[in-house]
């Protein structure tokens, strides 16, 4: 007379379309195959057997597939996509980095589940070594190793290559969540300072300049002043050295001369000093206006005097 469907719930039929399993995991350069699969360590996608896809594909799952690792001996978890489904049956194939994360040795067991993540609006890095600030542009290398990538998960170490150098950078930060998928999605990174990094120490703009303190203006004369003339020594032909000393005048205080120190200079700055200053002008009289210059007004003059004839 009543019915009660419970387990027709969406949630229910979510437990039931789950993937869980347990498989010996091993790193990529275990893989036997006459290929280099280099590639699935540049990445965070592992290789799985033939049976999970088969698996899979019973199971009314998501698209992109996405999966979640955990250690239950250390208690450590991450997630990663899924590359190909050509490992050994009971057997998956991790990157190096990963296995790191999850502190599993060759062979050890690891829990795969399939699940769900939110796409991602925003990341954090860290690199872990200030190798990472030679790199001209990180955010280009960064993008561009991320397309290997499927998803990031906060605490995780990944790995990228460039250049033939490996560099680590932690996550330190994911929006909207601790675990976030990364295909097709719009998200803007940031780097933190790097681990070991120190700032450089910045010198003072303004140095504190010495104070200029008051001399008596009679000690320049002592002091190499330029040249000053017919200072030298003379020689004599007959070769005696009597009265050939110099006697220089002594230089007055008046005589010396010295620059007006510009007081504005400021340190990385050049200021060329000009006149600017315009010149007063003369009030000329009606007087001196008559008695200015005028070209071949003067009078002439002549050696010899010619007399007047009577």
């Amino acid at each position: 007379m009543f019915s009660f469907h419970v387990f027709d719930h969406q949630l229910a039929r979510g437990f039931q379309n789950r993937f869980s399993t347990q498989y010996r995991c091993y790193s990529v350069s275990m893989l036997a195959g006459p290929n280099d699969r280099s590639d699935v360590e540049k990445g965070g996608k592992i290789i799985m057997p033939p049976s999970a896809l088969d698996q899979l594909s019973r199971l009314n799952i998501t698209y992109p597939m996405l999966f979640k690792l955990t250690n239950k001996n250390s208690d450590r978890m991450t997630h990663c996509g899924v590359l190909e489904f050509v490992a050994d049956e009971g057997i998956c194939y991790l990157p190096h980095w990963m296995m790191q994360n999850l502190l599993l040795e060759e062979g050890g067991l690891v829990q795969v589940e399939s699940v769900n993540l939110m796409v991602a609006t925003y990341s954090k890095f860290q690199p872990q070594s200030p190798d990472f600030l030679d790199i001209t542009n990180p955010k280009a290398v960064l993008e561009n190793a991320l397309r290997n990538f499927a998803c990031l998960t906060t605490g995780d170490v990944i790995a990228i290559n460039y250049n033939e150098k490996i560099y680590e950078l932690r996550v330190m930060e994911t929006k909207p969540d601790k675990a976030v998928s990364i295909i097709e999605c719009d998200m803007n990174v940031d780097f933190d300072a790097p681990l070991g990094y120190k700032e450089p120490e910045r010198r003072p703009n303004h140095q504190d300049e010495p104070t200029e303190e008051e001399t008596d203006p009679s000690s320049y004369a002592d002091m190499d002043t330029g040249f000053r003339a017919f200072t030298g020594s003379g020689n004599r032909l007959d070769g005696k050295t009597k009265g050939i000393e110099p006697s220089p005048a002594p230089l007055a205080p008046s005589d010396i001369k010295r620059g007006i120190p510009n007081y504005d200079f400021k340190i990385g700055r050049i200021t060329f000093i000009r006149n600017s200053r315009p010149l007063p002008r003369k009030i000329v009289d009606d007087d001196d206006a008559i008695n200015r210059f005028i070209a071949f007004s003067g009078q002439g003059q002549s050696l010899r005097k010619k007399g007047r004839k009577p």
